[in-house]
């Protein structure tokens, strides 16, 4: 059996809780081969993993160069008649139709990409000016004009790529990556498989929000486009698979029928993070677990870190200044292990916060470590990302017996049960140090909780039993005497699939 696996902007160049997924996963069934289909941002990437000898092919995409052209060898009523099938699945598309697009889809020659017909071809430009008058007629065309064929080109890239041949397309992300996987259901018959870790659409909008460069109506342009990409695939996905049952809901709310649509979480190989806990000595060790870039927000983390520092001292901020039983407050030490090289930048930034925080002397940037030598001595570790789905770092944590605080992203409060004296809003400093101060100052407590959360972390996350779970998936979807593609589909076993759990 051969899956190819699609992936966008992630494994085997970025690494990453969804990069590790897939290597971890690769890894763990061996019995079957893997070809990567992977959309870049640019050639040439380093790899940040050694690929599994079972991978057999890899096929990197990059998403802003187009394939070679061959509109000239193509007779000219041909060429019209591909643009003209383009406008009209363009309008479908927005309006809410379906098969027409995928017929659509299908009939772009791999290898063909539409980019050059579609600004050339004089129907083209004509469509462009009537959406640019309809949709905003005070901004002008030059700016639409670029905004919308930089949407377009990379969707007609990303349809005129060719996928390598497999059995099944197993896409672990909607967007580029989602519609790569849709296409080659769509040409070849196979069935298309989608695991979502985060909300790949719901990112996008977020990054488009925040952009200051990026005008309003193209902020409508490229939320759209995302939107639709996530229902095509929700829709014509033959199993959706989400994290938790939040997100579940979600990819109901955007057309994945209930019967379809199954939630299979994350694991870690849990004997693998029980590691043998050093002797204490004395001070309070805090470990910041991931990448040093923006969405981990290590920002807050150096703030929440400052209150902490000043609470021991009895000055303002999180904690008393005693302990237990009027005990003097165990001094912090804090430790950020993670790779700094990602987006030097921010790193820079963060090492500047701490020196003008006059905090050289508590926090240590470690780089690229084996951290289970950290989870040997921590106390606690500290998540305090703006986004994330299942962070993996918290169930390490478990594992070795350490207690976590976290930011209120994705399933962390359904990991932290719920306990808000250990979860923070997003960017509230004030919170988590306030959350590390209770650890810090209730160890007998907190010795209880966290020997229970690492039982509940050995019986509903071991990594081993879940890798199975996709085994199974594969089996079932691409053997074949497997129902077709297009059919319904039963649940996996173990799943009930009900009404979603929120979130729709």
């Amino acid at each position: 059996m051969r899956v190819c696996l699609v992936i966008e902007g992630s494994y085997p160049f970025i690494t990453g809780g969804v990069s590790s997924w897939v290597h971890e996963l690769i890894g763990g069934l061996p019995g079957i081969e893997f070809a990567l289909y992977t959309f870049s941002p640019a050639a040439k990437q380093e790899l940040r993993y050694k690929l599994p000898p079972n991978v057999v092919e890899h096929v990197d995409v990059v998403l802003t160069e187009a394939a070679a052209p061959k509109s000239a060898e193509r007779p000219a009523r041909r060429r019209g008649e591909a643009v003209r099938a383009a406008l009209a699945a363009h309008l479908r598309m927005f309006a809410g139709s379906e098969p027409e697009l995928l017929d659509f889809i299908g009939s772009i020659p791999e290898g063909h990409s539409l980019r050059r017909d579609s600004v050339l071809d004089k129907r083209a430009w004509v469509f462009i000016g009537a959406q640019n008058r309809r949709r905003n007629p005070l901004y002008p065309f030059s700016d639409y004009f670029w905004a919308w064929k930089g949407a377009h080109d990379l969707l007609f890239n990303v349809l005129s790529a060719r996928a390598p041949e497999a059995d099944l397309y197993h896409s672990v992300s909607t967007g580029f990556a989602g519609l790569a996987a849709l296409a080659a259901k769509v040409r070849r018959g196979k069935p298309f498989l989608l695991t979502e870790h985060g909300l790949y659409h719901k990112e996008r909008e977020i990054e488009i929000r925040k952009a200051s460069f990026v005008k309003g109506y193209q902020r409508d342009l490229w939320t759209r486009i995302y939107d639709r990409i996530a229902s095509l695939c929700y829709r014509n996905a033959d199993l959706c698979t989400s994290l938790f049952a939040e997100n579940r809901g979600y990819q109901l709310a955007l057309g994945a029928s209930p019967e379809r649509a199954v939630v299979i979480p994350n694991g870690i190989d849990v004997k693998r993070f029980s590691v043998a806990r050093r002797a204490p000595d004395g001070l309070f060790h805090v470990g910041f677990v991931g990448r040093v870039v923006p969405i981990k927000d290590v920002r807050t983390f150096l703030l929440a870190a400052k209150l902490l520092v000043e609470g021991e001292a009895g000055e303002a901020g999180a904690g008393p200044a005693a302990g237990p039983a009027g005990a003097p407050a165990r001094e912090a030490r804090f430790h950020i292990i993670g790779p700094d090289d990602e987006d030097p930048g921010y790193a820079a930034e963060c090492r500047r916060l701490v020196a003008d925080l006059k905090l050289e002397d508590r926090i240590e940037f470690t780089g690229r470590k084996n951290v289970l030598e950290y989870y040997a001595f921590l106390d606690l570790v500290v998540l305090t990302s703006v986004r994330e789905a299942q962070p993996l770092v918290i169930l390490e944590a478990y594992a070795a017996g350490i207690p976590a605080v976290s930011t209120d992203v994705g399933n962390v409060s359904e990991l932290l049960e719920g306990d808000r004296r250990f979860i923070a809003p997003v960017k509230d400093a004030e919170g988590v140090a306030a959350a590390m101060a209770y650890v810090r100052d209730h160890p007998g407590e907190i010795a209880e909780l966290a020997a229970r959360n690492r039982a509940r972390t050995l019986a509903t996350y071991e990594k081993g039993e879940l890798l199975a779970r996709y085994g199974e998936l594969y089996e079932r979807f691409a053997s074949p005497d497997s129902a077709s593609p297009n059919a319904p589909h039963d649940a996996p076993r173990g799943e009930a699939p009900g009404p979603a759990e929120g979130g729709s």
